[in-house]
């Protein structure tokens, strides 16, 4: 398992003892592991007690509005009093899954604001020094496993519900991309076997995951592939773009095109794989790349999309048209030299 600092497990321990209102949470967009992640700890410090406050800066996909607890979650862009008076009565404010508040968006200001004590819980690099305590490790396989370590590290393990099991384990797998990768560590598999042990079902979590599409999704995705879809055999790298027009040809909802990004992957001789979109509520353009080996997608994303996050998962952002993306892509692979 991952282990931290004692002094800081005990910073924690004092935090939960002397608090009593708790306030979680997670990046805009949350996925799988965010909010896994986020209700799994919201679940175990209820077991404690405490009060627990769950606030997502906006909605979540679909296929994760089972996750146990997610329907209670505040949205900050439906109710953004809420968002700020649950925050600015928090006695801790928890810092799920992101490395800079700026990845809460709406949600910043009033996270600074909190006279709350802050705890970060995140496996993403350079965490900004924000909180009053951190627990970052970015050789996690994701935030889920970082919370389960934090609770077997301070003797909480009985404490976990089936519930929580449920989203941390789904935290796990979706971070991962069903364990295909950064998931080759053995702590990640003892700590599944623990998940199980709570009687989850997992083919049955996978299936509500992934399983879970919509008629418009899969011809979006055929779409994406045979129509939008560029392939560099020289920079072993291929791109799939998409605009809002063609989006919304196939009812896009949020989440859709989660897991696109991938597929490209799945070519011989792919190292890197590209994903553009026009972002549906904003005029940018929102990236995502992925990577095999020892391609650091984290450096092509801080150098070209004014982003970052893994070796192998990271992202960004592109101010301007879709096609001006789509150029800069085509630029940035000549002269990217990893």
């Amino acid at each position: 398992m991952l282990t931290f600092p004692q002094e800081d497990i005990e910073v924690f321990r004092q935090f939960i003892r002397e608090g009593s209102f708790f306030a979680l949470t997670c990046h805009t967009n949350p996925d799988g592991d965010a909010l896994g992640s986020t209700l799994a700890l919201a679940n175990w410090l209820r077991q404690m007690g405490k009060e627990a406050v769950v606030i997502v800066p906006d909605m979540y996909p679909d296929f994760l509005q089972w996750l146990p607890g997610a329907q209670d979650a505040v949205r900050a862009d439906k109710y953004p009093d809420k968002a700020k008076l649950t925050l600015s009565l928090a006695d801790v404010v928890l810092c799920m899954d992101y490395n800079t508040p700026s990845r809460t968006e709406q949600l910043e200001p009033f996270i600074r604001e909190s006279k709350g004590k802050k705890v970060l819980i995140d496996h993403h690099l350079d965490p900004e020094p924000f909180c009053d305590v951190s627990f970052s490790a970015p050789s996690a396989s994701s935030t889920a496993e970082i919370v389960f370590s934090l609770i077997e590290q301070m003797e909480g393990a009985s404490l976990l519900t089936f519930e929580a099991a449920e989203c941390l384990y789904c935290g796990m797998m979706t971070d991962t991309g069903a364990f295909t990768y950064n998931s080759s560590r053995p702590e990640v598999y003892a700590i599944i076997s623990r998940l199980l042990a709570l009687r989850i079902d997992k083919d049955k979590i996978y299936r509500r995951v992934y399983h879970n599409y919509s008629e418009g999704r899969l011809r979006l995705i055929g779409y994406s592939l045979y129509e939008k879809m560029r392939v560099y055999p020289e920079q072993k790298a291929a791109l799939i773009y998409l605009s809002k027009a063609e989006m919304a040809k196939f009812q896009y909802v949020k989440g859709d095109t989660e897991g696109l990004v991938n597929m490209p992957l799945q070519m011989k001789g792919i190292v890197l794989s590209c994903f553009l979109r026009e972002d549906t509520e904003k005029s940018s353009i929102r990236v995502s790349l992925r990577s095999v080996g020892n391609f650091p997608c984290n450096r092509f994303a801080e150098q070209y999309w004014s982003g970052g996050g893994h070796l192998n998962a990271s992202g960004g952002s592109f101010d301007g048209s879709l096609d001006d993306a789509v150029a800069h892509f085509e630029e940035a692979l000549k002269e990217f030299k990893p």
